[in-house]
């Protein structure tokens, strides 16, 4: 009965911590940019777009699908940034519990 209980405080803990890394990750911001810099694409840690900087130079009638091209490849570079930095955040959280190799928890 001692382990249950135990197991349950540290199960408790951890949601209280997981709470706080969501309300951290809301207000985190991740920038993923494409071109040599020339595209950057703001955005929470939870996915939320907060800005798009689009350099002056591009901005040229005749190159609307290059420039199509890396407003996708800086949001993708940024979302890809923000999983990982989540990823790190709940490796933290979950420490020390014994989950099963490979269990993602809901977030």
């Amino acid at each position: 009965m001692k382990d249950i209980m135990g197991l349950m405080k540290q199960a408790q803990a951890m949601q209280a911590r997981m709470q706080e890394v969501q309300a951290e990750m809301e207000q985190t911001e991740v920038e993923g940019q494409s071109g040599g810099g020339l595209v950057r694409v703001t955005l929470t840690a939870k996915g939320a777009m907060r800005g798009v900087a689009i350099d002056a130079s591009l901005m040229k009638p005749d190159e609307g699908e290059i420039l199509e091209d890396l407003v996708i490849a800086a949001h993708e570079d940024a979302r890809k940034k923000a999983e990982r930095l989540l990823e790190e955040k709940m490796k933290a959280v979950t420490a020390g519990l014994p989950l099963p190799p490979g269990m993602k928890l809901p977030f």
